[in-house]
């Protein structure tokens, strides 16, 4: 997706290649993202007439042709919300899904016969433009990051009280921008799921993906002994971020290694 030449545009940056396992895993972090903060009836309601943005929409599923860029409502804060003026956008595996309709049952929640949400998008980064009456936690000029439906557009507005975060002064917006799902998707695998320890021996399937890299590095961070697999092409990339072994998938099968492991987080879902 070609990035807007419009200055005040926000900027498209795509995510590093997903599998199939961590697909499944961002979609229920995505609707868990969406879903939490706020949603689009909100927006409509408090759109102040007449006044537009620009936004990427879909109104039937289908391949990328069937994405507009069009003039829409921009949304105005309500109470406990925030507006942020989106500076960078990530594209995820799970925008694709939801672009094409799949998976088919999908759809009972998104819309059997087309989009019910036209908006596409849920990781941003941007500077906050305004706020509810009874916002504390952000003042108009903050930097910011987090995940909401429809980030694809200059504007989302944001419950304070969810999705969004104070962007670090040494993050850059693409940067931040690339982190909600994918990393949400990797902490929520190793530490809340795989209840990672100090010391563990930790394998992880996809270790060059958008979820893999985060994990990679948050295994790392929480002490434990980190073996990544991935493809010969990217063997240096995942030992710059920290993995202790490195397993390329093309001349090895892990499954039959004599090695155990204490936690496997498996984003490929290629083997039993």
């Amino acid at each position: 997706m070609k990035r807007n030449s419009d200055k005040n545009s926000p900027r498209l940056r795509g995510e590093a290649g997903w599998s199939a396992g961590a697909i499944s895993l961002a979609l229920v972090a995505a609707l868990f993202a969406s879903s939490t903060s706020g949603n689009t009836s909100d927006d409509r309601s408090s759109a102040a007439q007449g006044d537009l943005m620009k936004a990427i929409v879909y109104h039937e599923y289908g391949t990328p042709d069937v994405l507009k860029l069009e003039d829409i409502e921009k949304p105005t804060p309500g109470d406990d919300q925030i507006l942020v003026r989106v500076r960078a956008a990530s594209v995820n595996p799970l925008d694709w899904h939801f672009m094409r309709g799949t998976p088919y049952l999908m759809r009972l929640m998104a819309g059997l016969r087309k989009p019910k949400d036209t908006r596409l998008g849920v990781d941003f980064a941007g500077t906050v433009e305004a706020v509810g009456k009874n916002v504390k936690q952000f003042k108009p000029g903050d930097d910011v990051f987090g995940g909401r439906t429809g980030s694809l557009a200059e504007y989302v507005v944001v419950r304070e009280d969810r999705a969004v975060v104070l962007k670090p002064a040494g993050v850059t917006f693409e940067q931040a921008a690339c982190v909600p799902i994918a990393a949400i998707t990797a902490l929520q695998g190793l530490r809340d799921k795989g209840k990672i320890q100090p010391g563990q021996k930790v394998l992880i399937n996809g270790a060059s993906g958008g979820v893999g890299t985060f994990a990679v590095q948050i295994a790392k961070s929480f002490g434990a002994h980190v073996t990544g697999v991935c493809s010969t092409r990217n063997l240096d990339m995942v030992r710059s971020i920290g993995a202790d072994q490195v397993v390329d998938y093309t001349k090895e099968d892990f499954t039959r290694s004599a090695q155990r492991y204490d936690v496997i987080l498996d984003n490929v879902g290629n083997r039993s």
